[in-house]
């Protein structure tokens, strides 16, 4: 996957840099990442078993484990990502047909299907990865997926209408990241 490459491609050092999200470094956008895995990981157990799973015990502990995250080596760190995204692989690969229908409860506390957590975790993992200012952008998006994000951005935020731009450009603003529209309102960050 281009996007674990790249954050894997990271020296030592880089994750300490700031992140675009304000507050965060790399390392807090790397943890997130990992623990957003895991979170996701507790959907597809309650997917499979039936038995109710929240993502996480509570928001304080997701911001917990997040600021203890971004503290981790950064082989440690690296490594927290790869296992999480690996293991999050492998569960939803197991997943049968039925069970991808199961209803689960969303942070948020949205009721979905959990066969929509496949675009829960794409959704998080494209985002973030342009948090990371490692040269990803949302040109570097499918535009299937751009295209998805800025319907499922327009319609949480309750937008009538969009500015004139071009598609990476919309999505960028209306996740609350860097863009070039002209005499856009400013967004705080989404996700």
């Amino acid at each position: 996957m281009l996007i674990l490459d790249r954050v894997v491609g990271l020296r030592v050092g880089d994750l300490s840099s700031p992140s675009l999200l304000p507050t965060w470094s790399r390392a807090h956008v790397v943890a997130h990442l990992a623990s957003n895995a895991k979170a996701l990981g507790n959907l597809v157990h309650w997917a499979a078993t039936g038995v109710a799973t929240p993502m996480y015990a509570s928001l304080e502990q997701r911001r917990a484990d997040i600021d203890h995250g971004a503290q981790a080596s950064h082989e440690e760190l690296l490594a927290q990502l790869r296992e999480s995204a690996a293991t999050l692989e492998s569960a939803m690969d197991a997943l049968t047909p039925v069970q991808w229908e199961q209803e689960v409860t969303t942070v948020q506390g949205r009721t979905v299907p959990a066969s929509e957590i496949a675009w829960l975790r794409a959704r998080e993992v494209c985002v973030h990865a342009v948090d990371l200012d490692v040269g990803l952008s949302f040109d570097s998006m499918p535009d299937g997926f751009v295209a998805a994000l800025i319907d499922e951005i327009t319609g949480k935020r309750g937008l009538l209408a969009l500015p004139d731009g071009s598609p990476a450009d919309l999505a960028a603003w209306l996740s609350g990241r860097p863009h070039s529209l002209v005499a856009a309102p400013t967004l705080d960050p989404w996700l």
